[in-house]
């Protein structure tokens, strides 16, 4: 071990004698830093250094015992396993855990004892809502997958572990409820982790972009998120959770339009209340997709379209104006991209008061010097304000590559350029899939998928949600059963009425 693991300072080796009449050679392997070192210097020293010294038998009664009697009898730790290979009392070394050797014995002992600092658990940042849980996964996933087991006390809930990446060996935990999922996702997903040959996984999104269907799209194909009631909720559904150790965000898939465009508050409110955010939010897409693009066909190729009044106002607006539509939108979009992303680089309120006074200052500055005009300001803003209001960053993000794709189809061809771009995106959206099952569901199947649409644009109340959705192939789709509880509701009211008959 110390040939393999030659200039690691942080590697510790800590060699001992164990016995009053014969002494036994013992040696423990950590990596500072990494363990508990009190469990280690409680539970496992002093055990063998002092209590296993005092009360060791005979030693001729030891003999080839030594080990069992090390690792049954004096080292009171809950997990304890037996390693017979190098390669893995190394790994399990680097990965936080004690190594005990025994001299003279082919085994070694496995000593659970993990104790890096880790961060407490916090609110999500990026999925805060206003009713709900406020716990948030964390970088260890230890910790996650317990706050996942929390909401699932369920024997059927499953977790196994692989480990990704040559150099990293990344633990990825694969949960599922055995009694709910469809089996072929299940094997396609073990399947795609297995076909990963990658030094490193640094972070969940390594992951995504290694088993995802179409790399190409700029659409997420894969769903992720910090809410452990998230996570819950899609593992009830039948699908499946990749829980990544050092990433506090947990993959759910298979993933679709209709799924990445859900909030989690959408179920904690009231049915009517989500069924308007649901509305809002779908108008909003459209609004942050082809606002600008619309606005640029209509200034450039078709004004006769607008109210006279409307079109007298627009070219009044846009007299002083020294650039076409064209490359005014791209300036003030270009603009409010680099105060986004300045806004993301610099965290907490700072970032927030820079894109708010930024936006201000620099459009009004712009308006004043005549280098845009009022009418594009609006138009910016409502976009921007669209876009926010989506749940998902990877579904913003996508539209708002197509935003631009789209402006520059509109400035070429007008509406018939926006025409196109839509019907080559929507073309797109329909013949993607995740994991096998169709990206649009379950828009594209309607009327086989007919009851799916209950949680989809509308949220219906959850007492009328009874079965769980038939896109995913499951096993089990009964989600909530009331035939049992109405017979015993009127078997105790046909008591309770001959009890007062009686009477």
């Amino acid at each position: 071990m110390k040939e393999i693991l030659t200039d690691c300072d942080d590697v510790i080796y800590r060699e001992f004698n164990v016995g009053k009449r014969q002494n036994y050679r013992f040696a423990i392997v950590y990596v500072d830093g990494l363990v508990d070192k009190k469990l280690v210097s409680e539970y496992v020293l002093e055990s063998l250094m002092q209590v296993a010294r005092d009360e060791i038998p005979n030693p001729r009664m030891v003999g080839n015992n030594l080990y069992d009697l090390s690792k049954e009898g004096n080292i009171p730790i809950t997990e304890v396993k037996d390693l017979k290979c190098l390669k893995k009392a190394i790994d399990s070394v680097l990965i936080g855990e004690t190594i005990v050797l025994l001299d003279g014995f082919k085994e070694v002992l496995f000593i659970s004892s993990r104790g890096w600092p880790v961060r407490g658990i916090s609110e999500p940042v990026t999925e805060s809502v206003t009713r709900g849980p406020r716990d948030g996964f964390t970088e260890t996933g230890k910790v996650n997958t317990t706050l996942i087991r929390r909401r699932i006390r369920d024997p059927q809930l499953k977790l196994k572990y692989k480990q990704i990446g040559v150099k990293s060996k990344t633990d990825v935990a694969i949960m599922y409820l055995d009694d709910v999922v469809d089996k072929n996702i299940l094997e396609e997903v073990n399947k795609r982790l297995d076909d990963i040959k990658v030094d490193a996984i640094l972070e969940s999104s390594f992951i995504e972009q290694l088993i995802e269907d179409n790399w190409l799209s700029p659409f997420p194909q894969i769903q992720d998120t910090e809410r452990p009631d998230s996570v819950a909720a899609a593992l009830y559904e039948g699908r499946v959770a990749l829980v990544i150790d050092n990433t506090p965000f947990v993959l759910l898939l298979p993933a679709t339009w209709n799924t990445l465009l859900q909030a989690a508050e959408d179920y904690y409110g009231r049915w009517s209340a989500a069924f308007i955010v649901r509305m809002i939010r779908y108008v909003a897409v459209p609004l942050s997709l082809v606002l600008p693009a619309l606005y640029i066909a209509i200034t450039s190729y078709h004004p006769g379209m607008l109210p006279t009044q409307l079109a007298l106002y627009l070219a009044a607006t846009r007299i002083d104006v020294p650039f076409p539509a064209f490359i005014e939108a791209f300036i003030m979009e270009g603009t409010l991209e680099i105060l986004q992303e300045a806004g993301t680089r610099i965290s907490g309120p700072i970032g927030t008061t820079i894109g708010i006074v930024g936006g201000l200052v620099i459009g009004q500055a712009a308006v004043e010097a005549g280098i845009v005009s009022p009418f594009m300001i609006i138009i910016v803003a409502l976009t921007t304000i669209a876009s926010f209001s989506l749940p998902s960053f990877g579904i913003a993000a996508g539209i708002r590559l197509w935003r631009f794709i789209l402006m520059v189809l509109g400035a070429v061809l007008g509406f018939y350029g926006i025409v196109l771009g839509l019907m080559v995106l929507l073309t797109h959206l329909v013949s993607l899939k995740s994991f096998g099952i169709p990206y649009m569901e379950p828009y594209s199947n309607i009327i086989n998928d007919f009851y799916d649409l209950k949680d989809s644009i509308i949220r219906v109340p959850h007492k009328f949600m009874k079965l769980r959705p038939k896109y995913l192939r499951i096993k089990n789709r009964v989600r909530m059963d009331n035939s049992q509880k109405v017979n015993d509701v009127s078997s105790e009211s046909e008591g309770e009425n001959k009890d007062d008959r009686k009477q």
